[in-house]
């Protein structure tokens, strides 16, 4: 924390005495212009976490238990799209007609202690339960950098976290509850409605309403997280071996620095050891002052930068997993994340930092890079084999048109297909030739869809040719 502190002052120091970076902020930092907040026909705007999308729904509906949604949902205006967080960066919910949340349909059902499972109504928020699953001794095995979104959400867009053993959140899905637009409830396993099973474990909202999922759970355990700087060639050199070593381990190379953050977790007995008051905004905006310092100089800027940041010390936490495993990220940002075989991560990594530090140096954002068990859902990323993901950040206010235009390509190139709830530019011909059981998966949407009244016009591009 001392240090942290001494690199925050450090900045502010310099910012007295860079009067380029008071004429950086004035000429490039603006607010990106908003929508009405009330269209021509009187209705309240709807828009996702960081401002990409946005809309005004016909409909605003919050069925209070599955009962009233199967016996409602033939009769909502078209289309019907379920939200909860906001957070995905592509325009999922977006919808003119009905915008449906799950706020009402959530908490853990039931569970069986001696098989550490849960049965959990799908729109509670991943912060929520976490908590939730604690209290009866239990807690995903995993969970993703943010747990603000609902759980409905985090599976129906592939979300994870890291471990090279763990796979993401739809992998530990034993089976689910879905209603279909026609208002039917089906229950879906490996045994019952396979293949609704294996399609809607991951389903862009695409398939119907998933209600309930049974979770299969570990046991409330404690882990020690530690995250230290390194040169990010070591952390290139030594990332094969160090997700062998940790239970979960990912690393944030952090351009224009030549350094990378590694954080790895591991379970443990020792005593708690509370991580204390996040500081990782205050950090992610020290970078920004970084940038805006000696954006003109990128030699500059480098210098300046491991003078700071390799005088940090490692910091650790002991404590719950379900603590230590989601960070609070206020800072927002646009987001593009490719998943690659694992053997073919680092070259798009390190293809993906030259292109932004010869191109761009407006980004500040650390490059993150995380490691995922295979699983076995028709529209998982991560159902070839053990992955490698890669994902870049654009601060809010910043131009984020380079992520299609320079970093996609790479990623593209690389074999890399994309994280369903971030930006991307990948349509139906494109998912087809990724995805082995795509257009089986399309097939069984239309059975289940028959007048496309789940399809926004996004949507519609992926689902069909």
């Amino acid at each position: 924390m001392i240090a942290r502190r001494n690199l925050f002052l450090g900045l502010g120091a310099l910012s007295v005495a860079g009067g380029g970076a008071i004429a950086y902020r004035y000429l490039r930092e603006t607010e990106p212009p908003a929508p009405a907040a009330i269209d021509a026909r009187g209705r309240l705007l709807w828009r996702n976490w960081s401002g990409s999308a946005h809309a005004y729904p016909e409909r605003r509906w919050a069925p209070q238990s599955v009962d009233e949604l199967a016996a409602s949902i033939a009769s909502q205006p078209a289309p019907i799209r379920a939200v909860g967080a906001g957070h995905s960066f592509m325009p999922l919910a977006q919808t003119d007609g009905t915008l449906l949340t799950l706020d009402a349909i959530a908490g853990v059902a039931s569970h069986d202690a001696g098989n550490l499972t849960a049965a959990v109504h799908a729109g509670v928020r991943l912060g929520d339960l976490g908590p939730a699953l604690a209290a009866i001794g239990q807690e995903m095995p995993n969970l993703p950098d943010i747990n603000k979104q609902s759980l409905a959400g985090a599976l129906g867009t592939g979300t994870h976290g890291t471990g090279r053993t763990l796979r993401a959140l739809h992998g530990d899905v034993q089976s689910l509850q879905l209603v279909t637009p026609q208002g039917d409830v089906l229950e879906c396993n490996a045994e019952r409605n396979t293949s609704v099973f294996h399609a809607a474990r991951v389903s862009l909202g695409a398939f119907g309403i998933v209600t309930r999922v049974q979770l299969k759970n570990h046991a409330l355990t404690r882990v020690r997280k530690r995250t230290y700087i390194v040169d990010t060639r070591d952390a290139i050199e030594q990332w094969p071996a160090l997700t062998l070593k940790h239970r979960n381990v990912e690393f944030y190379a952090i351009p224009f620095t030549g350094l990378s953050a590694i954080i790895t977790a591991d379970e443990t007995d020792a005593p708690i050891q509370p991580r204390g008051l996040d500081q990782d905004a205050d950090a992610l905006m020290s970078l920004k002052k970084l940038r805006d310092l000696f954006g003109f100089s990128s030699s500059l800027r480098r210098r300046v930068a491991r003078r700071l940041l390799q005088e940090l010390p490692p910091e650790e936490a002991v404590d719950a997993g379900w603590k230590l495993l989601s960070n609070e990220r206020p800072v927002r940002f646009n987001e593009m994340e490719y998943h690659f075989a694992f053997d073919q991560q680092l070259t798009a990594l390190t293809e993906t930092l030259d292109a932004i530090e010869t191109h761009r140096p407006d980004v500040f954002f650390p490059i993150e890079a995380r490691v995922i068990a295979p699983d076995d859902a028709w529209l998982s990323p991560f159902n070839r084999g053990l992955s490698g993901s890669i994902a870049v950040h654009a601060y809010y206010q910043d131009d984020h048109h380079f992520l299609f235009e320079l970093i996609e390509p790479i990623f593209r190139k690389h074999g890399g297909r994309p994280h369903w709830g971030k930006l991307n530019s990948l349509r139906f011909a494109d998912l087809r030739e990724l995805y082995p059981r795509f257009q089986e998966a399309m097939a069984l949407r239309a059975e289940l869809d028959p007048h496309g009244r789940l399809l926004n016009d996004y949507l519609r591009t992926v689902v069909t040719a």
